[in-house]
This record gives C-alpha cells, structure tokens and sequence, in this order.
C-alpha cells in the first residue's frame, strides 16, 4: 500500500513538472472584464475546480493587467493594457505568465500576445521646420527632412507621406532593410526668389492603420542668394562599431566633406542636425572644424543598440550650402549584468516523508546581457537533497532529489547559484530556506529492554517499585508518550498485574497512527 501512494506522488510531481503552454492573444485597449480565454477549460479542469485548487497567476516584476476569475476560471483583463507600454516597437508582443493550481502543485505558461490597434497618429519632431535654399540650387537637389514616428508596429505603423501641390518641390522617400528610412525634399523646379521669396508648404505623414490616422509639420522654405556650391561628404554613410564600455572621449568617427568653392565659401563647419533615437542627442560631441565625433556620456547595449547621426556640412558662403552624411553606430554588447534570481513560487515547510521529485519551489532567472553572456547556467548548493530541473525558458523547479528526515536535519538553507557566459563570468544568488515538518515515523523506544527491580515484601499498595523512561524523537504528539502495564498472556486479555512477578510495561505515542515500544519488569 505504502508503494502504491509513493508512485502516485512521483507521477503528480512529473506532471506538474511536464506542465504545459496555453497561447491566447487580445488587442490592446480591451475593456476590463473582457474575457481572454477559458483558462480552467484550456488547462483541463473540472468545473468549480479552478477555485477549489485556487487557480492564479504567479505574481511577477511586471504587472500583467490580466488575472483569473476565481469562479469561471476565466482569464480576463483586469486593467489597461498599452501595447506600446508593455513592448515598445517590439513584435510579438508576448507576455509570459505563469499559473499555478495546488492540490497537488501545477504550473501551466501562458503565452498572451497583446494585439496592435492604430491608437497612435504620426508624429513629427516639430509642428514646423525651417529651410534656407540657395536660387541657384539645380533641380534634383535633394535635402533631408526628419521623418514622423508612430509607436504602433506593423502595417499600422508604416508611414506614406504626402507634400501639399508645389510646382517646384517633390518627395523621395528611400526605405533600406538596414537603416531606418530616409526622406528628402527634392528640387524638381529651378527657384527664382525674386518670383517667390518664401514657399510655405504641408508635410503630411498617414500611417497604414484603417481608417488611416495622419500627422502633418509646415515646411517654410526661405530662398536665398549666393553661394553655387555645396559641401560634399567623401561618404554617404559610416558605419561605427564601439563595446557598450567604450569611456567618455572616446572617438567614435571623423568625418570630411570638400567644397570646390574658395574663401569663405568653401570653410566648411560641421554640425549633427538631428539623432536617432533622441536620447542620444547628448551622447556625442561634434567637433565643428575637424568634424571628430567623441563620447560624451556612457553606451548601454541593454538600453540602445544603435544610433544614427545626421551630419550637415556647411559652408560659410552667403547663403551657406551644405551637405549631408549619416553616421551608423552599433552598441557592441559587453557582459556587465550579473544573472537574477527570483522565488516565483515557495511550497514550505516539506513533510520528512516527502517522495523523491516534490516541488519546493519555482524559480524565474533573467540576465539582460545578449548572446553568450546572457546565457545562464543554474545549480543548487549544497548539491543534496535538492536539485534543479528547468521548466520552461528562464524558468525552474526546485525539487526534492533525496529522502529527508527531521530528526536529522530539521531545516536546510539552500543557495540556487546563476552563472552567465562572459569572459569573465558573472553570478547571481538566491538563497531560500526549507525548513522540513514531522511525521510519526519514530516509534517511542524505553533504554533497556528488560528492568530488574527489587521490591520488599508486604509494601504497601501504590508503593513505587521502579521508573522507567521511553524516548520517542518526534515532535509534538508525535512525540508525546503514555504508558500502560499489559501481559500478554494466554488470550492476550488484560489482567491485574499484583499477581505478577514479571509484566509488560508499553510506550504509546499520540501520533497518527499511534507507535509503541515495550519493556519487561521483573
């Protein structure tokens, strides 16, 4: 009998460890209280059995705006949920939950893709630029405009853009799968200030959502005299690679651009005229001569992977000219974040008789580092009686590998160690204490088996004859003994014992089910 239950607590340990993956998906903006999917049906629970075994989600750093109602077993959304917020410009975007039902202990993952909706129109860095155009610019000159953002992703944040009906200016916009596209204002029409001093146009972004949502910015282009010739760039575009350790004033790049003009018209400066993303504006020092670009702050890889920086040339001709380049500056990746360890969930304290393969404990290890050195590796110390077994990416289990016994060992403190794949390695820790609960499994036991006394004729009754003393090492009524005088005779009954020369004293614990030892007096 005592076999069978052990292979049934091996086989429910197997299964939660098994568990199992439930992929729903919910546009973002869904109201509170829209149900996301039968989560008790999905995972296989009987009704009203959700509640019974209180099936939840596992509380964790970020919060999921979702929960589980406690009677349909529902998963349904609980507050706002923000694609944008939770994942950025990142798709999927996928939460993972995790849920975990008792009696005996489950976990399930939950994979929640919150849907894009078009709720962000284009947005453009101002509500107007100004431009300053040379009159004798050639037609096809090409001058760079920042385009619009929108933070939804996909079709819904892909851009089109429209310029209001100008006989002398066009539109090219140039998408690359390496860079982020690239518009320009294009001359298609020679310009004449003294005929039109200034040309007042409408930049119009319209994003691929349906119905489409539209952002605009007023172009004021004021045509100038002077100068013929424009700075040139001996490149288009440099390409940077630097760690994400690189020190403040390290060179990043040196840029050159020649102007064919003489004198002032061909003194060419250097200035960024606008940084992708623009937390990065402050990240660089432009030397406005040698058109040296230096570190001025810290890269981070975890933060940033990559910036981009518009360069303008500019003569000092009247009007000035100018050229343009793109500086491309990837964020190398260096291992400067320690793995993290977190206790998800704590099934404490553990019976001493326990079976091998229990669950303990549910962990979740993270480190934001990339490639090498955010892979992790996990262990337990000490190495017994506990292991490590992984659940699902990022995700562990804490299980008993050994038998306990608390009359040895009555707690343990264990230490689940994490250690990445840098060149140094970096650690991380978490320590977690097990403390180990009893079980009647100690029968009380007297120090002799047989006691000899003496005793005077004719004492009188209730006299002592002798004390006796029987050590049970359990706790509580565990360990709690009684004793009784029983002889077990022929017929086994119960008899006085004063006829007796030679009786049977027995220890009884108040254990479920009750243990006993015995001890002879003569």
């Amino acid at each position: 009998r005592c076999s069978a239950v052990v292979r049934v607590l091996v086989l429910q340990a197997a299964w939660a460890l098994a568990g199992g993956q439930v992929r729903y998906s919910v546009p973002e903006e869904a109201k509170g209280g829209t149900v996301v999917g039968r989560l008790a049906q999905d995972l296989g629970l009987e009704a009203g059995e959700a509640e019974a075994r209180r099936l939840r989600l596992v509380a964790q750093g970020r919060r999921a705006s979702v929960e589980v109602s406690g009677a349909s077993g529902a998963l349904v959304v609980s507050s706002r949920l923000d694609r944008e917020e939770l994942c950025g410009k990142s798709a999927p975007c996928a939460l993972r939950l995790e849920v975990l039902v008792e009696r005996p202990l489950r976990v399930f993952h939950v994979e929640l893709e919150v849907t894009d909706i078009n709720d962000n129109a284009p947005i453009f860095p101002a509500a107007r630029k100004n431009l300053s155009l040379s009159e004798n610019s050639p037609p096809g000159s090409r001058f760079p405009l920042e385009g619009a953002s929108d933070a939804d992703i996909g079709a819904n944040a892909q851009l089109s853009y429209t310029l209001s009906p100008s006989e002398h200016f066009s539109l090219d916009l140039q998408r690359s799968e390496e860079y982020r596209e690239s518009l320009f204002l294009v001359l298609t029409k020679s310009l004449d200030r003294e005929t039109i001093p200034v040309h007042r146009l409408v930049l119009t972004a319209s994003d691929g959502g349906r119905p489409s949502l539209t952002g605009t910015m007023e172009l004021v282009i004021s045509v100038l005299d002077a100068n013929d010739n424009a700075p040139q760039f001996n490149q288009s575009v440099y390409k940077v690679q630097l760690p994400e350790s690189a020190l403040e004033g390290t060179l990043v790049a040196r840029v050159n651009a020649t102007d064919p003009d003489v004198g002032s018209n061909g003194e060419v400066t250097f200035s960024a005229s606008n940084t992708f993303p623009e937390k990065g504006l402050n990240l660089f020092i432009l030397n406005p001569k040698t058109g040296e670009i230096r570190l001025a702050g810290s890269l981070d890889f975890e933060d940033v992977r990559s910036y981009e920086v518009q360069i303008e040339a500019t003569d000092k001709g009247t009007p000035p000219l100018s050229g343009h380049c793109k500086v491309v500056l990837e964020v190398l990746d260096v291992n400067d974040n320690a793995p993290e360890v977190w206790v998800t969930s704590l099934s404490v304290p553990v019976p001493e008789d326990a079976s091998v393969g229990t669950v303990v404990a549910l962990l979740s290890v993270s480190d934001r580092d990339s490639g090498a050195n955010g892979r992790v590796r996990c262990w337990v110390w000490p190495a017994s009686p506990f292991g490590l077994e992984a659940t699902f990416a990022g995700s562990y289990s804490l299980v008993l590998r050994e038998a306990l016994d608390r009359e040895r060992v009555s707690e343990y403190e264990v230490e689940v160690r994490a250690e990445d794949g840098g060149a140094p390695s970096l650690r991380g820790r978490r320590g977690v204490r097990v403390p180990v609960s009893d079980v009647n499994d100690n029968a009380p036991a007297f120090a002799q088996a047989v006691y000899t006394v003496l005793a005077r004729e004719n004492n009188a009754a209730g006299a002592e004859l002798a004390r006796l003393w029987a050590r049970d090492p359990d706790e509580a009524g565990n360990g709690r003994v009684s004793y009784s005088v029983w002889e077990g005779g022929v017929g086994g009954g119960w008899r006085p014992a004063s006829s007796y020369v030679s009786f049977e004293v027995r220890a009884v614990d108040a254990g479920e089910p009750p243990l006993c030892g015995n001890a002879t007096v003569q």
